[in-house]
């Protein structure tokens, strides 16, 4: 009884890492943090009264964001790689 409640609290566990995974990985997770830091840049930069081209601007952290998500991908399978 006592080996098949761990066996159970193993596979619970390792469904709950799969979908914790599954979401950092998403796209649904990168566009809204895309839109939050958005809406964030615009709101930061109307409190400091920057008007030129305050939304063309905040796309800038933005875009550096989503380049430095798709880039870590790369740089985490050379480190996996090394790491073996």
């Amino acid at each position: 009884m006592e080996l098949e409640k761990r066996v159970k609290d193993i596979e619970d566990r390792n469904k709950r890492v799969e979908l914790d995974k599954s979401w950092e990985t998403s796209w649904t997770r990168r566009i809204c943090i895309m839109l939050l830091t958005y809406i964030i840049v615009v709101i930061y930069q109307l409190l400091i009264r920057e008007y030129d081209n305050i939304l063309l601007t905040s796309l800038v952290p933005v875009i550096g964001f989503t380049l430095s998500t798709l880039s870590l991908k790369l740089v985490r399978k050379f480190w996996e790689k090394k790491k073996k």
